[in-house]
């Protein structure tokens, strides 16, 4: 596993982060999926079709096995009734053209899982099994037996806007309405955000909300500085400076010892370090951000304030 999964994994899969992810994607932002009512499961999805028949042995050759980036179990209380509900994280750095093909199959192997299981269950603990509709002996699920619902997010961390297909239908050669329409489509939910709008961002209610909106603004140095400037909430935690730090290079120091990152403070350090390394040179580091700041208002254009600093076009864009 590269370090970057590792860092998204180890983000996402905490319980604020994630049930905040969920809130924006399914209730408007609303405080409904309670982190503390969050319990991580198996990501390992195996799957046999309805499971083993009673006179095999063991695993046949249908076996198959998956393993998601985050799964997790929860109870949503809404009107006064209660959900089951399983969680899935798909956590995506690069962007993946085959995203609803390979969502779909971990669904399928989860809803497998959870007919394999039943079916297990009851052969072992349920006396009157033999004495089931042959329907229901064959299947090993029972008429009353019901499945929890199973929804897969795909996060993608990366600047760049998502370009793949969102559904099965788009993957497909044809799009004759004919044909499509005996087609099953599956379509994925994603947090992209290059898309996302600042009243987007707003729902979020965790450090996720800076997380994103950095990498969002990453490439765009004039709102990001906007963004970085006098912004209370910038102060992050740990886990969320490293995903910022890992998923767009930005060169901060982060010490294991904090819990909070101060961002403002960490950017400021590390042009103070280029500075002492020389990488400002025949300027001072407060003179030099005013002249960003003149060229930011429109009052000197970037060729001009590159010369007051003694310093080329592409040296002042570099350190700007």
């Amino acid at each position: 596993m590269g370090k970057v999964d590792t860092v998204t994994k180890a983000y996402m899969r905490k319980n604020n982060i994630f049930a905040d992810a969920f809130n924006y994607l399914i209730y408007d932002g609303k405080l409904v999926v309670n982190p503390e009512q969050l319990r991580e499961l198996d990501t390992t999805e195996i799957a046999l079709p309805f499971g083993l028949r009673e006179n095999e042995k063991g695993p046949s050759n249908d076996l198959v096995q998956k393993y998601r980036d985050i799964l997790k179990s929860a109870v949503v209380m809404q009107e006064d009734e209660a959900a089951y509900i399983l969680l899935g994280i798909e956590n995506q750095t690069d962007i993946h053209y085959a995203m609803p093909v390979r969502n779909m199959i971990y669904d399928a192997l989860q809803y497998g899982k959870q007919v394999a299981d039943t079916a297990a269950n009851h052969r072992k603990n349920d006396k009157s099994f033999r004495k089931r509709t042959s329907g229901e002996y064959l299947s090993g699920f029972y008429k009353e037996d019901a499945l929890k619902p199973v929804i897969t997010l795909v996060i993608h961390f990366g600047a760049d806007e998502w370009d793949a297909p969102l559904s099965l239908h788009e993957m497909m050669g044809t799009q004759n309405e004919k044909l499509m329409h005996y087609v099953q489509d599956y379509q994925i939910h994603l947090i992209d955000p290059a898309k996302l709008m600042e009243e987007d961002l707003n729902k979020f209610t965790s450090s996720l909300r800076e997380v994103i909106e950095y990498i969002k603004y990453s490439k765009d140095k004039e709102k990001l500085s906007r963004i970085l400037k006098d912004n209370s909430r910038m102060l992050i935690d740990r886990e969320a400076a490293l995903v910022i730090k890992t998923i767009t290079n930005t060169a901060i120091e982060i010490s294991e010892k904090e819990e909070k990152i101060d961002m403002c403070k960490a950017i400021d350090d590390m042009l103070s370090e280029r500075e002492a390394k020389g990488e400002i040179r025949g300027i001072e580091i407060g003179e030099f951000r005013m002249l960003v700041k003149q060229v930011k208002k429109g009052r000197l254009t970037i060729e001009e304030a590159a010369e007051d600093a003694a310093m080329s076009v592409e040296e002042f864009r570099k350190v700007m």
